[in-house]
């Protein structure tokens, strides 16, 4: 391409300091060095996680940082030694890498990186540089992708092919929100056919939690959410049973129990609070049931649990990015979208010019959306 190797100039949205309104600035975008990849983002989604960066409350970022890890985009140009993809690939940024070298990525069934935040920040690029300035500034980049910008500069390992059929603008949301979901109930959880399950906020994760539970064949699904606006589509989604904690005067732990007789097999907290994650664990049948931790609470956030939720023999599980090796993980369910196993479409409330990122955020702490999804 006519760019590879100069400088960019493009859109970005800098949040320049916690707590204020992200400021679309127009950012140079240096060039991919050895092993990197630049990437037009044709389409990015706006996640909670996104909301946390902004206020300060995701640990360990620097500012000021370009937000945004869920989106899709086409090769722009590679760096020396790039083999795994070209100009011209359909592409989404990964925000958990696969290296392919170290203890976690080479087992089986882990998937998560070494190389990834909370083991080493990635705010910056593997070679402790930024590939970001504004207004003659360092930018921070956030979990290598930083999808809020038309341009963006990622190592290799944070990088996966998909299908050239994939419409961008619907496949950008399988980077994080969905996949994450999603997996939790197929990878993580490996619900059963026939088996009960509980879905614990309704937001982007928590409906495709739903989504992932009914195709691995629950016969119930109990979804629980304040917001009763959220309920048709849960049960859109696959939701047998949709219910509102603020609509009981015991504790919603109490109600699924009841509802069920001895508790789900299967919950999940898509909410990330406290109350909530002590809420779902109890949710599951005492002995054999499963709880996956998806939420994300607050950074410096302590759960105190009754050790005799667990001595009993539950288990308690967290679970990134979907429990599955991205870079495999996330190609298969571009895959399965193409396929039709899976309709993620119905998570996307509101598309916007991506000028209007602050107004998609101010949707999402409304309430009122579930996925916006931000076109350049």
């Amino acid at each position: 391409m006519a760019t590879s190797g100069k400088v960019i100039r493009c859109r970005a949205a800098v949040a320049w300091a916690a707590g204020k309104p992200l400021s679309v600035e127009e950012v140079e975008v240096a060039p991919p060095k050895a092993g990197e990849v630049r990437i037009k983002i044709v389409a990015a989604s706006i996640c909670q996680t996104d909301d946390h960066v902004a206020h300060g409350g995701f640990p360990n970022i620097d500012f000021p940082v370009i937000p945004g890890h869920e989106g899709a985009g086409i090769v722009e140009s590679i760096g020396e030694g790039v083999t795994s993809v070209k100009p011209g690939d359909k592409v989404i940024p990964l925000c958990i890498p696969n290296c392919g070298e170290c203890t976690f990525c080479l087992n089986p069934v882990a998937n998560y990186c070494l190389k990834s935040h909370f083991v080493e920040t990635q705010n910056v690029m593997p070679d402790k540089t930024s590939r970001f300035t504004c207004k003659g500034k360092q930018i921070h980049h956030f979990l290598w992708v930083s999808t809020f910008a038309e341009y963006i500069v990622t190592p290799e390992c944070a990088v996966a092919k998909i299908d050239s059929a994939a419409p961008l603008d619907k496949v950008c949301l399988l980077g994080c929100g969905f996949c994450t979901g999603y997996g939790a109930a197929i990878n993580t959880a490996k619900v059963k056919p026939g088996s009960t399950c509980a879905v614990f906020g309704l937001g982007g994760v928590g409906l495709s939690v739903v989504m992932g539970c009914k195709v691995a064949g629950a016969s119930r699904v109990i979804a629980i959410d304040i917001n009763k606006d959220k309920f048709a589509k849960a049960k859109e989604l696959g939701a047998t049973d949709c219910i509102n904690p603020q609509d009981f005067n015991k504790p919603i732990q109490e109600v699924v129990t009841e509802m069920t007789g001895h508790g789900v097999d299967y919950s999940f907290e898509a909410v990330g609070r406290v109350d909530t994650m002590i809420a779902a664990l109890a949710s599951c049948n005492m002995n054999t049931g499963v709880c996956v931790m998806v939420g994300e609470l607050p950074s410096g956030g302590v759960v105190p649990v009754d050790p005799l939720l667990l001595l009993t023999g539950r288990t308690w599980k967290g679970s990134v990015l979907g429990g599955s090796k991205a870079k495999n993980f996330i190609p298969k369910l571009v895959s399965s979208y193409l396929e039709k196993k899976f309709n993620s479409d119905l998570l996307i409330t509101h598309t916007l010019p991506f000028a209007k990122v602050n107004e998609g955020f101010e949707l999402l702490r409304a309430g009122k959306s579930i996925r916006t999804v931000l076109l350049f």
